[in-house]
């Protein structure tokens, strides 16, 4: 089964996305305009199907009420026959009341998981402050009760911050761990893509901790494919074929190509001997997919 491990759906009209109303603020992955519009199960489903994925990961993508977009989610989940099969959802980990939340998502049958992002880049962490989180113990705290009640967690920093990060969660060896977007080498040609590939393996050293090839679009405008193919390689080399996983990051990755475009690429630069894993059976098995019944 081909399973898209990381992609985005959203309806403005059901929930609020601060960020997508936001009209004229651009981001780190640059001017978000084309796509702040409605993106829907169907929309997504179309494009994946074309390349032959058949299921995929929903993650959450910054609503105003993240248990809303949940239950969203997971109600899109049922009308679609199934697609998204699965999500991660969004819990503050650092509110009072995050214990309270996450019992909330475990009676969402679709949840795995759960994000809040640590850093998306140096210059809008800056202001949202959100790299402290690596040194709040309410953080950590959470992080144990997420492993305890069987939540994996969806990492999202960047490369200056995987040596703390990487130090955090070597005390939590039985939360699962996806690594998103590769850990976001966001910087290709000066210093920080070289912190970036000096630390990857301290990550990679985790047992319980797998990388998510997906995002690369926004770090890099205009990519090719040779562009990317040592983002890529990298990962596999230090983490291996077996903790690696194909994700669109649509459709904030259709700011840069197709969804058809960016499968090609990476179907060109992993191995063909790697592919059921990388585009399916690793995702399948981190986010415990349901066993299909064969007939």
């Amino acid at each position: 089964m081909r399973i898209d491990a990381h992609h985005h759906v959203w309806d403005l009209r059901r929930i609020h996305y601060p960020w997508l109303m936001a009209k004229g603020v651009r981001r780190f992955f640059g001017d978000p305009t084309p796509i702040q519009r409605n993106y829907s199960v169907d929309e997504f489903r179309r494009e994946a199907e074309q390349c032959g994925f058949e299921a995929s990961v929903h993650i959450e993508v910054g609503a105003g009420d993240p248990l809303a977009e949940a239950e969203w989610v997971n109600r899109q989940s049922v009308k679609s026959g199934g697609w998204p099969t699965v999500q991660v959802a969004h819990c503050d980990l650092v509110r009072e009341d995050a214990e309270t939340v996450l019992n909330a998502l475990v009676d969402i049958p679709t949840v795995r998981g759960v994000r809040h992002i640590i850093g998306r880049s140096e210059e809008e962490d800056a202001r949202t402050g959100s790299n402290d989180l690596l040194t709040s113990r309410k953080f950590a705290g959470s992080l144990r009760l997420l492993a305890d009640m069987g939540f994996s967690f969806d990492l999202q920093l960047t490369p200056g911050l995987i040596p703390r990060t990487a130090d955090l969660l070597a005390g939590l060896p039985s939360l699962r761990v996806a690594l998103c977007h590769a850990g976001s080498p966001n910087r290709r040609r000066d210093a920080t893509i070289k912190a970036w590939e000096a630390n990857l393996p301290r990550l990679a050293a985790l047992p319980q901790l797998s990388c998510k090839l997906s995002g690369l679009g926004m770090f890099h405008h205009g990519w090719t494919v040779d562009e990317i193919r040592p983002i890529v390689e990298t990962c596999l080399d230090v983490f291996g074929p077996a903790r690696c996983m194909f994700g669109s990051n649509f459709p904030v990755d259709s700011l840069q190509s197709t969804y058809r475009d960016a499968v090609r690429a990476y179907e060109e630069i992993i191995p063909a001997t790697m592919h059921d894993a990388v585009f399916g059976g690793n995702a399948a098995e981190f986010y415990r997919f349901p066993v299909r019944k064969r007939t």
